[in-house]
């Protein structure tokens, strides 16, 4: 018996490891340990090096990303295709590795003037970073799921980080509730699928569609149960109602974090989980689609335009901003349109993230001078702070999707994929789309007129003082909302690598 026990064990074969696709998670990972042992050993004048170990980690997690992105060999893929590495995962990957790397720039005198637990802080942010990039190559229910919840966890705390604060405990609790709930809803729906597939490998997924000769009752409430926890992940209407408290109580550079990066890996998941699992139950989920994205892009904005705090109105914007990003998703499915709708998604989350960490990034500085949210307080703005008061222009109008900033080819690149799909549902949609990017003018507008036609409130023309991580980020987002916009070719053509593998018979 112990020889036959023997004998099984050396027939089992470990697993083949790709340790150059691996090597942006063991940098995060490496990196992660090594600022929480840092932090052991420095003295409070010396923590400010902690930032400089968060960046640092983020950069040398972009040089793997690069030399996968160079190399022009086929997919990698380990585990039995559970974890894989293919254009889509490499232009995500390198997407929330530099919006985590603006983020350490926006949060590093920030944390250090507000005098907060800098290790646990820097530990937290690349955990939940790391998470993202693992989002990126899942292709499996349980990598999925762990890849979520090792993002979601950390940023739970993050958004309670300011202790004494009344409103970042409310913000933290209200995320963390809400989140577990989704989670739970969205692991049920998991379970439901795995009982249908007798697998957790999501081509298997869409395999065992085919083979019970089309969708069941128990396919079709999985999925709807999983869409329902992601709704709430990239906060789709009626899924929302934690978004605004959460922006408007967690430290500002987590709130760029959560509107940005958070956001986009939910939707990463989604489209992973929608066009390599279920395309053939394209008619379960693409009405599903077509409401959460016309809800939430109406909601968004309506809301918004009666907002009188600045960051609860990017919030709502933000709820906003992410029904665009879902209309190319409701016309997706087993057609070429598919192809069209995941270059949209892709280069609509690219310029939104430079776009909105940029407005961000103006909110902080213009905070550090006026010590206050709300709108009223940016008036005059131009007259103390012109740079400033450009930047936040440029930004706004960017959102608001005018050309010739980077916005205009995000929204085009969405009604495309609607019109080309020649349907009925298709052409409402965007009808519905255009009305909204109208409203949108509306609250973009209110905060543009306060900084160049309104006088300063208090007579205060004292200049702005911006440190220079934060111009550092200021620089960055401007430079790509310009260069995305002016050159659309270099947004499509990201969009046009980004192909999942698994999906459309890639």
């Amino acid at each position: 018996m112990i020889h036959s026990v023997f004998a099984a064990a050396t027939e089992w074969v470990s697993p083949q490891i790709d340790y150059h696709a691996l090597a942006p998670e063991i940098i995060l990972a490496a990196g992660l340990c090594i600022v929480l042992l840092a932090d052991l050993f420095l003295d409070e004048s010396r923590k400010w090096i902690l930032s400089s170990l968060a960046g640092f980690t983020l950069l040398g997690a972009m040089l793997p990303v690069l030399t996968l992105g160079l190399d022009e060999s086929s997919v990698r893929s380990m585990f039995d295709g559970r974890y894989v590495i293919d254009e889509f995962s490499i232009v995500m990957k390198a997407m929330f590795l530099i919006a985590g790397y603006v983020v350490v720039l926006l949060s590093t005198k920030h944390v250090e003037e507000d005098e907060y637990w800098q290790g646990e802080y820097w530990f937290l942010l690349l955990s939940s970073i790391l998470g993202m990039v693992m989002m990126t190559s899942s292709r499996d229910l349980i990598s999925i799921f762990v890849a979520l919840e090792f993002l979601s966890i950390p940023a739970y705390m993050l958004a309670a980080w300011r202790k004494r604060d009344i409103k970042s405990n409310e913000a933290g609790m209200k995320y963390f509730l809400l989140g577990v709930f989704a989670s739970a809803v969205m692991l049920y729906g998991m379970s439901l699928l795995f009982g249908a597939a007798n697998s957790t490998l999501l081509v298997d997924l869409g395999k065992s569609i085919t083979a019970t000769g089309g969708l069941s009752a128990l396919h079709a409430l999985g999925i709807v149960l999983v869409i329902v926890g992601f709704a709430f992940k990239v906060s789709a209407v009626p899924f929302h109602s934690w978004a605004p408290d959460t922006y408007e109580g967690a430290p500002s550079p987590i709130t760029a974090f959560l509107s940005v990066a958070s956001k986009a890996a939910g939707f990463v998941a989604l489209l992973t989980l929608l066009l390599v699992a279920f395309p053939q139950a394209s008619g379960v989920w693409q009405p599903f689609m077509w409401v959460l994205s016309a809800l939430t892009m109406t909601v968004g904005n309506v809301i918004a335009l009666r907002q009188t705090n600045i960051v609860r109105m990017m919030a709502y914007s933000s709820i906003s901003q992410g029904g665009f990003v879902l209309m190319p998703l409701a016309v997706a499915g087993m057609t070429e349109v598919s192809a069209s709708a995941l270059r949209s998604v892709v280069v609509y989350m690219l310029v939104y993230a430079a776009t909105n960490l940029g407005m961000f990034a103006v909110i902080i500085a213009v905070s550090r001078k006026t010590r206050s949210g709300e709108i009223s307080s940016w008036g005059g703005l131009f007259s103390y702070a012109p740079g400033l008061a450009v930047l936040a222009t440029i930004f706004l109008a960017s959102l608001a999707g005018i050309p010739p900033l980077g916005g205009w080819i995000g929204k085009f690149t969405a009604f495309q994929s609607l019109l080309s799909s020649g349907t009925g549902w298709g052409y409402a949609l965007a009808l519905i789309g255009a009305v909204n990017s109208v409203i949108a003018f509306g609250y973009y507008g209110t905060i543009m007129r306060e900084m160049w036609m309104k006088p300063v409130p208090d007579g205060d023309n004292t200049r702005v003082g911006i440190p220079g991580s934060l111009s550092l980020a200021l620089a960055m987002t401007v430079v790509a909302t310009l260069v995305l916009g002016v050159l659309p070719g270099v947004a499509t053509h990201f969009g046009d690598i980004a192909r999942i593998t698994g999906a459309f018979g890639g």
